[in-house]
């Protein structure tokens, strides 16, 4: 099921980006790999790969220490709000009306 990242997910993972950018730079001058399109690609999608699997190990060790979080809404739920709120009408004869169309 799809979810959304945590704020510790984010920050890490940016920061984790960034140093993994710096030191494959530093890596592949090293290398003697000639600056260009191709070097920046690999940089980017390495640091990429590297910042996701940092970004998931966090959320892993969150979830291990926190627990499960809880699921996203649903669509049922959503439509109970939307009766509470007052606006379910509205939507309802709107979908009416496409529908007829």
């Amino acid at each position: 099921m799809l979810t959304l990242p945590s704020l510790w997910n984010l920050i890490i993972s940016t920061m984790v980006f960034f140093v993994a950018v710096r030191y494959l730079h530093r890596y592949l001058e090293e290398q003697g790999l000639p600056k260009g399109m191709t070097r920046g690609t690999l940089v980017f999608v390495l640091a990429s790969l590297v910042s996701w699997g940092s970004g998931e190990a966090v959320d892993w060790t969150q979830q291990k220490i926190e627990g499960p979080q809880p699921a996203l809404q649903t669509s049922v739920e959503l439509m109970q709000l939307l009766k509470a709120a007052g606006l379910e009408q509205p939507v309802a004869a709107a979908s009416k009306e496409l529908g007829s169309k």
